[in-house]
């Protein structure tokens, strides 16, 4: 059985998780009898937004709290993971990614990424481990391997040239359908950033889920 790291971020699409996302996630991992582990940084989410009105309010959010309502619990600080006991990782999208695991949201290109999650992703691509990630989070991922790694956030195009500028090499890609980067082992889905509804995006996430799996 292999053995998956979901990294979550909060619980919600504009300051943490997107929920559909991660629970399509956990879906085809479990269709795919995957043994999944929980992973989100211990510390404040940088917003709390209101998801009737979009506002932003003052409360104080821990983004491993917020994410064990997604996983009903069964979650571990990011810090605790551990590369040598994983086959893969897999990071859904939300504003979280762009605004918890990274500062992309304000910062763009200049963007720093946490350091716990820069620690173990590096640390499983020198494993030749793959990675997925959906929706916004593949931003991260010029910064996160250091490298020019071949990925898609969709179609939007202020977005594809912020991944240019820190040497992504952007592809243009469907709702439908996934990205691979051979070399690099990396499997990519614009999921929210483009689908219309959760159907549209499951398809996509499955066929992520299911090319990870293949490569682990």
């Amino acid at each position: 059985m292999k053995s998956i790291a979901v990294i979550l971020s909060g619980c919600g699409v504009f300051d943490g998780s997107e929920i559909h996302e991660s629970v399509l996630t956990m879906l085809s991992l479990s269709k795919n009898n995957a043994e999944v582990h929980f992973f989100a940084p211990n510390e404040s989410q940088a917003t709390v937004i209101n998801h009737v009105t979009g506002e932003a309010k003052t409360d104080n959010r821990n983004q491993m709290e917020e994410a064990a309502r997604i996983s009903r619990g069964k979650i571990a600080p990011l810090s605790s993971a551990e590369a040598d006991k994983l086959d893969a990782l897999i990071i859904p999208g939300g504003f979280g990614a762009a605004k918890n695991l990274c500062d992309f949201a304000t910062r763009g290109s200049e963007c720093e990424i946490n350091k716990e999650l820069l620690s173990l992703v590096r640390q499983m691509h020198q494993q030749k481990k793959p990675l997925g990630l959906m929706c916004i989070a593949p931003v991260m991922l010029p910064k996160l391997l250091n490298t020019s790694v071949e990925l898609t956030i969709g179609n939007d195009p202020e977005t594809i040239a912020q991944i240019e500028k820190m040497g992504g090499k952007h592809i243009t890609c469907s709702v439908d359908n996934i990205v691979v980067d051979h070399t690099n082992k990396v499997v990519t889905t614009p999921a929210y950033m483009l689908a219309q509804s959760i159907s549209e995006a499951e398809i996509g996430i499955n066929k992520l889920v299911e090319k990870v799996l293949e490569m682990a």
